[in-house]
Parts: C-alpha cells; sequence; structure tokens
C-alpha cells in the first residue's frame, strides 16, 4: 500500500511543481534588448542592425560595418548618423543642451554649422504597432536650440526652471522586411521632421525585418525529466522498501532491502553465467606437452645405429626421469 501510494504522490507533485515554474517563467520572461514578439507569435529580431565598435577598427566578419549608419536630409540642411538599439561608435563632440553624462548614449545626431545636435538617446525598446515595427529615441537636444543659444542674457535660475519644461528633439525609426533576394545590405532613408524640427522620421528596409523564429530557451529537456523522474522513483523504491521490509516483515541485514530474493537469485544467476564464459574459454587456451621431439645429428645417428632396442628404452626413461625432476 504504501509503496503504491508513493509514486503516485510523487508523480502529482512533479506535476504541479512542473506546472508552477512554468507559469513562473511566464511571469517573469526577459525580454532580449532589440528583440519583440507578438501576441500572434511574431517574433523580431534586430540586433544583427546594431553596430558593435571593434577593436583598431577591424571587422570581426568581412561582412561587418564598421561605421555607424547614415543618411542624407536632401532637402533637409543637414546629414544623419544613426545606429540601431545602441550609441553611435563614431566620436562626437558634446551634443548642443545634454548633460555631460548622457553624451554618450546619443544614438542619432545631425551636424549643422559645426554644432552637434542630438535627436535622441539609447534605447532597446521594440514597438509593434500593428503590422509595424518602430524604435522611438527620445531626450535628444532642446528644439530650436540654435536659436536659444544667443539668449545668454537670460537669468541663470530662469534658465534653470526652463530646463525641465523645453521640448526636446525625437527620432521615430519604422522597420520594413526587404524580401529582395539580391539585396545584402540595409538601406536607412530620412523620411521627415516635424515643422517644429522637434521630430524626425526614419525608414529602415533589410531582411532582419523580417518575421523570424524566436530562439528555443535553454531548459530542462523531456529526457532529463523522465531521467530525473526515474531517479526518485528507484530511490522511493528502495527507500520505502527498507521501511516496510525491517518495520512490517522484521527484516534485518540484507534481508532488508526490497524483493531480496530475486536480487539474491540474479547475483547467483550472474555467477553461474561468468563460470560458464570462464570454462568454455578455457578449452581454447593452449595446453603443454608431455613429450618434445628432439633434434638427431646425422653423428647421433650414426652412433645410434649400433644401439639396441634396451638402450633405447634406457634413453627414453632417463629422459622422463630429467623431465619429472
Amino acid at each position: 500500500m504504501l509503496l503504491s501510494f508513493l509514486p503516485s504522490a510523487l508523480l502529482i507533485t512533479l506535476a504541479i511543481h512542473s506546472g508552477v515554474s512554468v507559469a513562473a517563467d511566464e511571469k517573469d520572461k526577459v525580454v532580449e534588448p532589440c528583440t519583440i514578439a507578438s501576441s500572434t507569435g511574431s517574433f523580431y529580431d534586430l540586433r544583427k542592425l546594431t553596430i558593435q565598435p571593434h577593436k583598431d577598427g577591424k571587422k570581426a566578419n568581412k561582412n561587418d560595418k564598421v561605421d555607424d549608419w547614415h543618411a542624407k536630409g536632401y532637402d533637409y540642411p543637414a546629414n544623419f548618423t544613426l545606429n540601431i538599439c545602441a550609441p553611435v561608435i563614431g566620436e562626437i563632440d558634446r551634443p548642443i543642451g545634454v548633460d555631460k553624462h548622457l553624451s554618450q548614449n546619443v544614438s542619432a545626431y545631425y551636424e549643422s554649422k559645426g554644432e552637434i545636435y542630438s535627436i535622441g538617446q539609447q534605447s532597446t525598446n521594440l514597438t509593434l504597432r500593428g503590422r509595424r515595427l518602430v524604435l522611438q529615441y527620445t531626450n535628444g537636444s532642446p528644439c530650436h536650440a540654435d536659436k536659444r543659444r544667443s539668449s545668454d542674457d537670460d537669468d541663470e535660475d530662469e534658465k534653470k526652471s526652463k530646463k525641465d519644461s523645453i521640448r526636446r528633439k525625437s527620432t521615430l525609426i519604422s522597420f520594413h522586411c526587404d524580401k529582395d533576394p539580391l539585396a545584402t545590405q540595409p538601406s536607412l532613408t530620412f523620411v521627415g521632421a516635424s515643422p517644429d524640427e522637434c521630430s524626425y522620421h526614419f525608414e529602415v528596409l533589410s531582411k532582419n525585418a523580417c518575421i523570424g523564429s524566436e530562439p528555443a530557451k535553454q531548459g530542462v529537456g523531456p529526457a532529463a525529466v523522465f531521467a530525473i523522474i526515474g531517479v526518485i522513483a528507484i530511490l522511493v523504491y528502495f527507500l520505502g522498501g527498507v521501511f516496510y521490509q525491517r518495520n512490517v516483515a522484521h527484516a534485518r541485514g540484507w534481508r532488508q532491502l526490497p524483493n531480496y530474493s530475486m536480487w539474491a537469485g540474479i547475483g547467483s544467476f550472474v555467477k553461474d553465467v561468468f563460470i560458464i564464459a570462464t570454462s568454455s574459454c578455457a578449452r581454447f587456451m593452449p595446453h603443454r606437452q608431455g613429450y618434445s621431439t628432439l633434434p638427431v645429428s646425422s653423428s647421433s645417428r650414426g652412433r645410434s645405429n649400433g644401439r639396441g632396442p634396451e638402450d633405447e628404452n634406457r634413453l627414453i626413461d632417463q629422459l622422463d626421469e630429467e623431465w619429472d625432476d
């Protein structure tokens, strides 16, 4: 009764534990930077579009970029430099209106009249709006910062009070799937800016923006689960059997093991098989013979011609005595 109850309780406990673990994994699921999964199962991974700095400007692979993404401004009086989900890797001076400790986190900027204007800080949070995949950078340089820089006569306290209320430049990047089989590199295009020069819109056409499959998370596989259940079941079998044999059957020594007679019979069977196998192999081992042929030279053969049968018998008896010694 006890042995039949323990495995069932064990399986129920494992099932409950597995359900709780799955629920906890779903609740605490960590989203990788620059990736996103939709509720319908679509998965996007833009990490390959991120330009990583390489040592001494050398490429890790021949197709890797070592500089930032660039886009022409066309009718806008400046060109743009961006990185995807990471700060730009090129060295830049301190952007206008950006704190010093935030200067290293600029992910998009443009240069005008010798000044650097940030149009957004680093972000790795992708957003799905319908079928549109977008990435937004915020907290750039103040809007119309080039016009406000000339107002040096303002009181310092007044500037500080206005610092938190001013509008800042931002960037919106829209990603589109490139289905052209001949395309080898993504393309980044400047779409336009808002009239107040506070918002900038870009589009990226890339194969990396196509729907992909989410990589499998490393965890305990079915084989490992069954192995764990098997090990625990064996432990329960032996521990429960010892408990029963000791307290109910009052067995002692090796007889406390469950089904001791069966295990003892298996041990005797293995022993008998081993003896039979070794005995069979012994037949094929070479045996030492009692007599060996002695080489007889021509001279001794001539001398033996004069001997009779008695001399030959004495010689054989002498050889047997020497062999026995």
